[in-house]
C-alpha cells in the first residue's frame, strides 16, 4: 500500500511505496539542528519507492554535506526528505508520511544523544558498520 504525505502547507506532495527498509531515531546534531526538536523519527526508503506526485518544481535543495541532501519546499519550508546518495537510501521524515505505522527498531548517533530514551531498542554509537560506522551498541 503507498502512503501520501506532504509538505507543511501541501504544495509538495510525495508518495512511498513498498516497505520501509528501516525505521528509528537519529539523535545527531544535524539531524536536531534541521528538525527543531531532540531527536528525528526517520524511515529509509530505496530511492526508486519515493515520489514527488505535486510540486517537484517547489522542492528545493540544501546540500550539507556529500551525504546529505535535505529537501524541503520552497513555499512554506516544509521540511520532506533527505537524499543519502553515497548508501542510495532516502530518509522520508516520519511525520511526513501520516499513515504509515512508524516502527522504530533503532537509534542511531546516540552518543550525541540530548534526550535520552529507555525504550528497549539498540542505541547504535554512531552508525552500523554497513553505513561506514563502527557498529558499536551503547548500553541503554
Amino acid at each position: 500500500m503507498p502512503h501520501k504525505g506532504h509538505c507543511f502547507c501541501g504544495s509538495v506532495e510525495i508518495e512511498v511505496s513498498g516497505e520501509p527498509l528501516d525505521m528509528g531515531y537519529c539523535h545527531c546534531a544535524s539531524c536536531r539542528s534541521w528538525s527543531g526538536g531532540p531527536v528525528n523519527a526517520f524511515s529509509l526508503w530505496t530511492p526508486e519507492n519515493v515520489k514527488v506526485t505535486k510540486g517537484a518544481d517547489k522542492v528545493r535543495t540544501f546540500k550539507k554535506s556529500a551525504n546529505a541532501e535535505r529537501q524541503y519546499c520552497a513555499d512554506c519550508g516544509g521540511h520532506l526528505m533527505t537524499r543519502h546518495p553515497v548508501w542510495g537510501l532516502v530518509d522520508v521524515f516520519a511525520a511526513t508520511i501520516p499513515t504509515l505505522a512508524f516502527k522504530p527498531g533503532v537509534h542511531v548517533n546516540y552518543a550525541n544523544s540530548v534526550l535520552p530514551m529507555k525504550d528497549g531498542l539498540p542505541k547504535m554509537r554512531d552508525f552500523p558498520e554497513a553505513l561506514g560506522g563502527s557498529g558499536t551498541v551503547m548500553a541503554e
